[in-house]
């Protein structure tokens, strides 16, 4: 039976705008915008599962990493 979603965190990349790792899954993308990165989502849960076995809905939570003084 198919997991109804995956989930994925994105966050701010050293080397380009953002990656996103997948939860429970290796699945790993990374772009330069948000839209960029949702769309290599889509291409990459559609390669990563069968047609019967794909989730439905992809999940994107932001993480924001920031320092500030004390």
């Amino acid at each position: 039976m198919p997991q109804s979603e995956i989930i994925f965190v994105v966050q701010d990349s050293l080397d380009v705008g953002f990656e996103a790792r997948a939860l429970g899954h290796s699945i790993f993308a990374e772009g330069e915008t948000l839209d960029e990165i949702k769309k290599k989502l889509q291409d990459a849960v559609r390669c990563h599962f069968d047609e019967k076995g794909r989730p439905g809905v992809i999940r994107l939570r932001s993480v924001n990493d920031e320092v500030i003084p004390t």
